[in-house]
């Protein structure tokens, strides 16, 4: 499924406009980074919880030259699925 047809679903599920669905989608997603890139967690019971991981610096081989480089340490977001959202997948 892609933005648009989310945004379809939305629509139809809740009884929006595809305008309303859009801009309640695009909220929620920017909501989202905005919370992550303050370092905070979002807990959404049931469906999951998303959260900032530090990933320390570590050496790395390049596949091409063999030789060794250095990884930064970085950021990223994990994602932890809820017992609800895991139930419907199996």
């Amino acid at each position: 499924m892609n933005k648009t047809e989310l945004i379809n679903s939305i629509a139809e599920k809740a009884s929006l406009t595809k305008v309303q669905s859009k801009a309640a989608l695009e909220a929620a997603i920017n909501t989202v980074m905005e919370t992550l890139a303050k370092g905070e967690k979002i807990a959404l019971i049931g469906f999951g919880t998303f959260e900032v991981a530090e990933k320390n610096a570590r050496k790395g081989i390049n596949p091409r030259t063999k030789e060794v480089i250095e990884i930064p340490a970085r950021k990223t977001v994990k994602f932890k699925a809820g017992a609800e959202l895991n139930d419907v997948v199996k």
